[in-house]
């Protein structure tokens, strides 16, 4: 039996702590990132969760670099490590955080592209045959694109979420935030629910439901999207990321509004909408020149 101030015990009592309020995905990906430090540290003998160091760490993420992590994977492993070192200084079994002396790992500048307007309108606008389950795949379809949410939002959405013209979602940081929904997407999700009943479980309280009337879960919405980008002739793949990204960069093209889609996104950051919504340099010139009251140069007098 493991002794309570073991690493595995801790880990444990960390993940226990974390899910009170983590979605299940973040806490599924938290506890892949501590697996693989608790198998590195049995490598070497390490058991208790107070020998854990800048040094011990820093060998951690060497090894997981050399075995081919990408650097975007090794970032991930980071924040776990930080984030699980404070619970550590919390419970008094580290004086400090011995992850503050890493650095992160540089991301490359990939950005995901958004789909085209037309094809995507095209796309929604194809035909279905009018089952449950296709109706409820276009209220999932719209309110994506509609509304810009993640794959974990939807998921999580229950009747009580629903507004008139919005929806109140929970994101990242267990941080609630009201998003509207559009004409289009309101009207898929008033036909859909006029059919749920005919799949729901009695006392479901999931907006939408699988076959077999429980909530559909991620794996289920990601593969439903999959299958319908080739049953509607999409000539490329379609997961719930490239839907929220395509939201993201077609409001601004039409608004030029960062802010209001920084808030529509759910982003504390700023610089986080910029990435998402390929903001580029054209973009920001021309929004300086517009705003800035000393960007165009006066005429000088002679």
């Amino acid at each position: 039996m493991d002794s309570p101030s073991s690493l595995t015990t801790q880990v444990e009592a960390y993940l226990r702590k974390l899910a009170t309020h983590a979605s299940p995905a973040t806490v599924a990906a938290y506890r892949q990132d501590l697996t693989a430090l608790q198998h590195f540290s049995e490598q070497r003998g390490v058991t208790e969760a107070a020998t854990l160091d800048t040094t011990f760490l820093r060998a951690f993420l060497g090894a997981e670099r050399s075995r081919g992590l990408a650097p975007r994977s090794l970032a991930r492993r980071r924040a776990a490590l930080s984030r699980f070192a404070d619970y550590l200084v919390q419970q008094h079994v580290l004086a400090d955080n011995p992850v503050g002396l890493l650095r992160t790992p540089k991301q490359p500048s990939h950005l995901p592209r958004p789909l085209d307007v037309d094809a995507l309108a095209r796309f929604l606008d194809t035909p279905h045959d009018g089952t449950p389950l296709a109706i409820r795949d276009q209220a999932m379809l719209e309110l994506f694109y509609s509304s810009g949410l993640r794959l974990a939002e939807l998921a999580a959405l229950d009747l009580g979420h629903l507004n008139a013209h919005h929806v109140r979602v929970m994101g990242k940081g267990s941080k609630p935030r009201q998003v509207p929904v559009g004409q289009r997407a309101d009207q898929a999700i008033k036909a859909w629910l006029s059919c749920r009943p005919e799949l729901a479980a009695t006392g479901e309280m999931a907006l939408f439901v699988g076959q077999r009337g429980q909530r559909l879960g991620h794996r289920g919405i990601q593969k439903r999207l999959a299958q319908l980008s080739i049953v509607r002739g999409l000539p490329e793949h379609l997961h719930p990321h490239r839907l929220r990204h395509s939201f993201a960069s077609h409001l601004l093209e039409s608004s030029q509004d960062l802010r209001a889609v920084q808030e529509l996104l759910g982003h504390a950051n700023l610089s986080t909408t910029q990435v998402y919504t390929r903001l580029d340099w054209q973009h920001l010139a021309a929004s300086y020149d517009a705003a800035h009251p000393r960007a165009k140069r006066r005429p000088t007098r002679s």
